[in-house]
Parts: C-alpha cells; sequence; structure tokens
C-alpha cells in the first residue's frame, strides 16, 4: 500500500461516520493533522430562541477533530473538550468546522477548531480538544 492507497483508506474509514450522514454533515477535507466538515444549518437544528443549538455546533467541532486526530490511521479518543461560542447562526447557515493538529505526541495530541459561518466569515466558535492516542492502528503503518 503507497502513500496516496493509505490516506484514501484512512479517508474512506472516517467517511463512514453515521451521526455526520445522520445530521447532514459533509466531511470535506481529511489530510494528516487536518480536517474540515460542513453543515447547513436545518429548522429543526435551532433551540427556543430560533438560533443553532449549541450540540449542533458541537457536534460538528467534534467531527471535525474525530476526523483530524484519526488522520493518522491510528485509533484516537477524545480526551478533552473545550468550547467557546462566540455568535449565534441560525437556519440556512453554512457552518464550516476547520481541524488543526497543533500538538501529535506519542499518546496524546491537541487540536484547535475554527468553527464559522461561510455565508458571512464571522467565527461562531472555537474549540481547543486534546486526543489520546490508542495502540491499534485501523489502517497499517506504512513499513520504510
Amino acid at each position: 500500500m503507497d502513500d496516496k492507497t493509505r490516506q484514501q483508506a484512512i479517508n474512506d474509514h472516517i467517511q463512514k461516520d453515521a451521526f455526520a450522514k445522520y445530521l447532514g454533515a459533509k466531511v470535506e477535507i481529511v489530510k494528516p493533522g487536518y480536517s474540515r466538515v460542513s453543515l447547513i444549518v436545518k429548522d429543526h437544528m435551532t433551540n427556543f430562541h430560533g438560533t443553532t443549538h449549541g450540540g449542533i455546533i458541537f457536534a460538528i467541532s467534534d467531527m471535525a477533530f474525530a476526523a483530524a486526530c484519526n488522520s493518522h490511521g491510528k485509533v484516537a479518543v477524545a480526551l478533552n473538550v473545550s468550547i467557546c461560542f462566540l455568535k449565534p447562526s441560525y437556519p440556512g447557515d453554512h457552518l464550516v468546522a476547520e481541524a488543526e493538529e497543533e500538538h501529535n505526541g506519542r499518546r496524546t495530541a491537541l487540536y484547535n477548531i475554527k468553527i464559522y459561518n461561510k455565508n458571512t466569515g464571522e467565527l461562531v466558535a472555537k474549540s481547543q480538544d486534546q486526543a489520546y492516542r490508542k495502540k491499534e492502528w485501523f489502517i497499517p503503518q506504512l513499513n520504510r
């Protein structure tokens, strides 16, 4: 398996996220240490104020985090998540979550996630997430 085939296998695995499909979220980009996920807010995703429910914003952030921290092919799970909600969004808004790896250690990794409204460019939320890497690989490492 070459690098390109391995990265495609990782992407294919990440694309199996049933919750993302349920919400209508799209994992647009996955590459080592980075991902981008998007979602168009629907009426049923709002709270009693008519703004996007915080759980939806958290969910898209978490999907981007999960894709980025698993983008190396090694099983990674959330260890800690901290999110700050900055601006409201509304039905029809196109939310995008971008996750970038800040630190990639042997057992833990740190990611910064920005969630913004693609329609306006405004930052909706920011999250900093820590991952724990298990010993298992869901796509084996390349032997070099």
